[in-house]
């Protein structure tokens, strides 16, 4: 390492913080998997989330068909109905492409609405033999392979069905939206960003926009632009037209507010959600996330136990696995770790990749190393930001601090990561930088993780903070020389 012209904290200091920054750091990923941060809103209207607008209909009014071809949310119950539907059709028409993608894309979207990776074998043998009956421009068939490789986590198979799905018909506008998705997990923003513009420039009818206008607030997240974000997820919620999608809009738009710390914000929006869909399990999720936070404790320990008695999904697990660790009940957290492992495995078994979530667990709970070498293999296969960051931690945790930071700038750096701001991510970075000596910069990142979202993890936030009093006043190093 170079010389630095800032002078070094005293030893005792440098100690200490290391202890802080290192021996303490038995846990902490991240609560909730959703990475980008918006510390303010555009509008500020009443307290009260946006009702559904005058297009919004009952359940019963919109079928689940309608919501599956349109690839927009749906309810549970409505899908089960339509997946016995779409079975008894294919015994009876087993030369039916349509029938088979309907049957498939139903079986993807309900094994992403309960969690359970069970569905998605069956979504893709559905949809494989939608194309053997009818291959060629079988558009509904690509668009659900697409959606499945997304729920697995597969970016690069999502691209490849996505693309395919554009080129035999690109002025069909569900053919974007997974494309925009596969291209922010392989880090390509710029094609993600392009995507989104010629989605935005086609012409769509009225049960289509919202599902449009929360697309486009994702990428309005991923560039920095946090009010035009909250802008269109409030304007989907608005236009959607079942309690479904509409609870699909706020569960968003309780995530933003999470992100960005505005707890009362988050609570409103995620209870608005569970009103109107009690099977919204990323508001349920959310909800209790959000209790935990306030110091609700008692409350947001029963909430997660629901969520996850319900539908066990790993992250889920590790988040109140770490609440535990937090409250100091190592042996109940271990606990759910042990849950969350078996729900890994049977993730896995329905071909999700989760290694991006496995290598997190091992670098704060179990063998970095491990964890640094899964998440080598799933840099080299797709690489955004969420693996470049969550390597760089895996680096950081097993010694190799130099290499580390070179994944963690990465992951903050506005041009490579699209502007996206996250805690978790600016305060991994700050720990390394710490850890390299290099003190301004590592305070500047710890306070900016800070003010992202101060209660961005039940574990790692407290660290922040003892960081920087560990710090104390550190004055910013300057600028490297040409």
């Amino acid at each position: 390492m170079g010389t630095s012209l800032v002078p070094e904290p005293p030893a005792p200091r440098r100690r200490a913080l290391r202890r802080v920054l290192v021996a303490s750091l038995a846990g902490g990923v991240v609560a909730g998997t959703v990475l980008m941060l918006l510390p303010h809103e555009r509008r500020h209207g009443p307290a009260v989330p946006p009702a559904a607008g005058p297009q919004a209909r009952p359940r019963t009014q919109v079928p689940a068909l309608t919501t599956v071809t349109y690839g927009v949310p749906a309810a549970l119950p409505g899908l089960t109905a339509l997946i016995g539907r779409q079975e008894q059709s294919v015994r009876a028409r087993p030369r039916d492409a349509r029938a088979w993608a309907v049957l498939g894309s139903a079986y993807v979207e309900r094994g992403r609405r309960a969690g359970d990776a069970a569905d998605y074998p069956k979504a893709e043998q559905a949809l494989r033999e939608s194309l053997k009956v009818r291959g060629g421009r079988n558009t509904e068939a690509l668009d659900g392979l697409a959606a499945l490789a997304l729920a697995r986590r597969d970016f690069p198979a999502a691209k490849s069905y996505g693309e395919q799905a554009l080129k035999a018909d690109p002025k069909r506008w569900q053919a974007y939206p997974p494309l925009i998705d596969a291209y922010t997990g392989l880090g390509d923003y710029e094609k993600a960003r392009s995507a989104l513009d010629k989605l935005l420039a086609l012409s769509t009818d009225a049960a289509a926009r919202p599902a449009v206008m929360a697309r486009a607030s994702a990428v309005y997240r991923d560039r920095g632009w946090r009010e035009d974000a909250v802008a269109q997820l409030t304007d989907a919620a608005a236009a959607a037209r079942t309690p479904a999608e509409q609870a699909a809009w706020l569960t968003g738009l309780g995530q933003l507010a999470w992100e960005r710390g505005d707890l009362a914000d988050a609570l409103r929006h995620f209870e608005a959600a569970l009103r109107l869909d009690p099977d919204q399990r990323a508001a349920a999720a959310g909800r209790a996330r959000t209790l935990a936070a306030l110091g609700r404790t008692a409350q947001a320990l029963a909430a997660y136990r629901a969520v996850v008695a319900k539908q066990p999904d790993p992250a889920d697990l590790l988040e109140l696995g770490e609440l535990y660790e937090s409250l100091g009940q190592p042996g109940v957290a271990e606990e759910q770790y042990t849950r969350m492992k078996a729900a890994v495995r049977r993730a896995v078994s329905g071909g999700v990749d989760e290694e991006v979530l496995i290598g997190r667990f091992e670098a704060d709970h179990g063998d970095p190393w491990d964890g640094v070498e899964r998440l080598r293999d799933e840099w080299k296969r797709q690489p955004g930001i969420e693996v470049a960051d969550a390597l760089g931690w895996a680096l950081h945790r097993a010694g190799e601090d130099e290499e580390a930071l070179t994944y963690a700038t990465a992951a903050t750096d506005k041009a490579k990561g699209g502007g996206v701001r996250s805690a978790l991510y600016a305060f991994h970075r700050g720990v390394i930088e710490a850890e390299l000596e290099r003190y301004g910069p590592a305070r500047r990142h710890l306070e900016e993780a800070l003010r992202i979202n101060p209660y961005f993890s039940p574990l790692k936030a407290p660290l922040a903070r003892e960081a920087l009093q560990e710090l104390g006043d550190v004055p910013d190093e300057p600028p490297p020389s040409e």
